[in-house]
């Protein structure tokens, strides 16, 4: 966190004793230890101070952006969306038209696929990357025609995966069949593990036969592909993963185990095998591809729905320092990301929230997601507001956004 850079004194306006005014009153309700209490529910403000909360989106400053994104995301929909959308639209800030638009998805209206649709075609590479996200969780069909258009030329690193996750979520559209098959085959390492793990998270049976060809070739793919076999669920795949767990090297075999244990088959045994592997990598330093490895295995479990694998990731990274802490800080950032209900389940029972919260902030500082993060916040408030005053849920959530910073 940056520290505030000195500035010139100035003399104290009328909307600084409104504002400071409001702070005092937070800080009473938050109670003795000084921490701010979340409102109630979504809080008006002025015309003026919403735009400049909105204008400070890209400030240098780590504090002033959060607190500005705060802000904007309390402020009732019929008051922020209107002022989101023009600033996605007109803003000179690039910056801060992309986390408008991050921040305009938050809100469920149907205005924001109208943003989305001209982000599309943004020179501006976040903004491309916020709206083939969107339609990810959102799918139109309407838009699978430019989507398979854009993958022809789209080349940025890091928007390409995002696009690729958007046409897996239209799977059913041939069209799109045949591009993803063809690209499992095709291009950059990266790119290819992109559409490999698109293809499993959403249960792509039509391109099981190109994954099994990957999975049988070592190599950097072999990892991907194997969960992938697990993730779509056909039976046909154990054949070639068992031969994998004959033949394939030590660090590959978290990857298998957990694929195999997603296929349903011996999963109490193969989640116990990631859960000793993360234990014995925590304990003996030098294995960490191992370690990385039954840390990811055990997301792919948390993220179909498996519980006990966040509660191994929880008791195992808690008490840990990194190398352990990272890889599993950033499974747990994936299942929160992936599967947010299991996750707040998760954290509601665990016996240190603030410890675990802890674990999953790290693990949110290392993903780059800003949408699904958006997502998971949104989720929190609603829940927040929408839970009763001295609920230990309602607890939950207010240490989440206090501990998150949203």
């Amino acid at each position: 966190m940056s520290s505030p850079r000195p500035r010139a004194l100035r003399a104290p306006s009328v909307q600084d004793g409104v504002i400071l005014c409001g702070v005092l009153l937070l800080l009473v309700a938050g109670g003795a230890s000084g921490r701010l209490q979340e409102p109630a529910g979504p809080q008006a403000v002025s015309r003026e101070q919403l735009q400049a909360a909105i204008s400070r989106l890209g400030n240098l400053d780590y504090e002033t952006r959060t607190e500005a994104a705060r802000t904007v995301r309390r402020t009732p929909g019929q008051q922020a969306v209107p002022a989101l959308l023009q600033a996605v639209a007109e803003h000179a800030d690039g910056y801060v038209r992309y986390r408008s638009l991050v921040l305009l998805t938050g809100f469920n209206d149907p205005r924001t696929k109208d943003a989305i649709r001209e982000s599309l075609a943004s020179p501006n590479d976040r903004l491309r990357t916020v709206a083939y996200s969107f339609l990810e969780h959102n799918p139109d069909p309407s838009f699978t025609a430019g989507l398979l258009g854009a993958l022809e030329k789209e080349e940025a690193e890091f928007v390409r995966p995002a696009l690729v996750r958007a046409l897996a979520a239209h799977g059913d559209d041939p069209r799109v069949q045949q591009t993803l098959i063809r690209d499992t085959g095709r291009g950059e390492d990266f790119f290819r593990s992109a559409v490999i793990e698109a293809l499993g998270d959403y249960g792509a049976r039509y391109a099981f036969d190109a994954i099994a060809a990957v999975a049988k070739l070592d190599g950097p793919l072999q990892d991907d592909a194997a969960v992938a076999l697990g993730k779509i669920g056909d039976k046909r795949a154990l054949e070639t993963l068992a031969a994998l767990q004959r033949s394939a090297p030590r660090v590959r075999q978290p990857s298998i185990a957990a694929a195999i244990c997603l296929l349903g088959i011996n999963c109490d045994s193969h989640e116990n095998y990631l859960i000793e592997m993360l234990r014995f990598a925590d304990q003996n330093p030098g294995f960490q591809d191992l370690l990385r490895g039954a840390a990811a295995g055990l997301a792919a479990l948390g993220i179909s729905g498996r519980a006990s694998a966040p509660d191994a990731l929880f008791a195992i990274g808690m008490p840990s320092r990194d190398p352990t802490r990272a890889p599993i800080a950033l499974a747990v950032g994936a299942i929160a990301l992936r599967n947010t209900p299991l996750m707040m389940a998760t954290l509601e029972k665990q016996p240190s929230q603030s410890e675990a919260i802890s674990l999953l902030a790290e693990g949110f500082d290392m993903l780059e997601e800003d949408l699904d993060k958006e997502r998971f916040f949104a989720f929190a408030r609603r829940t927040y507001w929408e839970s009763a005053e001295t609920s230990r849920r309602r607890a939950l959530m207010q240490t989440l956004i206090a501990k998150l910073d949203f």
